[in-house]
């Protein structure tokens, strides 16, 4: 396989088209190893348009999905960041790439362990990775700049947004399949947030999600 020509059709053919034109992130993807973050497996796998599953139920998103979220963050290298779900680590070189430091939190500790190892062997030491339950957010390092949460969430948990500072800006993926919607929620000023409805899409549920109340009949 051509590494280098798969990378550019992924660029080109995937993400470009999906309404992704934002050059810093485009570049960014040449420059951080894709491939180097995938199960080995699956390396072969590592630029096609589907999810890469990484054990435990648990996946890596499309990169079409990864780049459209960068885009929307619009990240600042002042920028102090939650990950909520580290999974290979990936997503956390990229936004450690734009971002001023990344908080990333998992609940699986072989995730933490692994994705420690790679974003070490690629020099990013503007990371720090905690295995816990994130499903309500991680108040240890709050307020953010940015969060991002890998899984989808039924409900957005009301003290999720509350850890942004102002101007902070979080996405994430609301409602149950079939009809999921990734939104970006910035905070306005304390308490105050404009949501941005951005696409339609389908993620497996972040693990301890909050439900909606459900009726039973």
């Amino acid at each position: 396989m051509d590494i280098e020509q798969a990378r550019f059709n992924m660029v080109e053919q995937q993400i470009r088209p999906w309404e992704v034109l934002d050059q810093t992130v485009l570049d960014l993807l040449f420059k951080v190893r894709r491939e180097e973050f995938v199960p080995a497996a699956y390396r072969s796998l590592s630029f096609i348009d589907m999810e890469i599953p990484l054990g435990q139920g648990e996946a890596m998103w499309a990169p079409k999905l990864e780049a459209r979220a960068l885009q929307a963050l619009q990240l600042k290298k002042t920028d102090k960041v939650l990950e909520i779900g580290t999974g290979s680590g990936y997503l956390t070189a990229l936004l450690a790439s734009l971002a001023g430091h990344v908080y990333s939190v998992e609940i699986h500790a072989e995730f933490t362990n692994a994705a420690q190892a790679r974003l070490k062997a690629h020099g990013f030491d503007n990371v720090t990775l905690e295995t816990g339950d994130g499903s309500l957010g991680w108040e240890k390092h709050a307020p953010y700049d940015a969060i991002i949460v890998t899984g989808s969430l039924p409900v957005m948990p009301v003290n999720l947004p509350a850890q942004l500072a102002p101007g902070g800006r979080l996405f994430a993926m609301t409602g149950d399949d079939p009809v999921m919607e990734a939104q970006l929620i910035t905070c306005v000023s304390r308490g105050t947030y404009r949501t941005e409805s951005l696409f339609e899409t389908s993620v497996k549920p972040l693990i301890n999600a909050p439900q909606p109340e459900r009726f039973v009949f």
